[in-house]
């Protein structure tokens, strides 16, 4: 025995239960604590970053130091250190969250609305506005 089993009703049995799925992974909504939080946990990683860059800049100094020592106590010929710039250090974290920036509406940028000196219309018939006779 056979059931019939037609396309749209095949293809609404999948998007069932597709549904919830979908509604899985869906982000919560963002709140304020949250996006204060991630805003500093990606300043950190930044800062991070920034600490990694410091630390390998050091550490090729002492490499390329030590090298110009072994290969100048060798005899051989040492060719001039290129011209970079000297490593930059980030300092210590600190972290100042951005202020809060208020809508459009809020912030006063918009001009206000001018209040009408006459009404939209006026009695006049619309032949003597615009003369020009319509084409057919």
């Amino acid at each position: 025995m056979k059931l019939p089993l037609n396309f749209p009703c095949a293809s609404l049995l999948v998007l069932a239960l597709a549904a919830p799925v979908a509604w899985a992974k869906l982000p919560p909504p963002a709140t304020p604590e949250a996006k204060a939080k991630a805003a500093e946990a990606a300043a950190k990683t930044a800062w991070s970053g920034k600490v990694d860059a410091f630390k390998l800049c050091q550490a090729q100094d002492r490499v390329a130091a030590k090298y110009r020592a072994s290969a100048a106590a060798a005899g051989k010929p040492v060719p001039a250190a290129p011209a970079t710039p000297p490593c930059a250090d980030p300092g210590p974290f600190a972290f100042t969250p951005p202020a809060e920036a208020k809508p459009i509406e809020a912030s006063g940028a918009h001009s206000p609305a001018t209040t009408a000196a006459s009404p939209p219309s006026t009695a006049q018939p619309a032949a003597t506005t615009n003369p020009t006779p319509k084409a057919q």
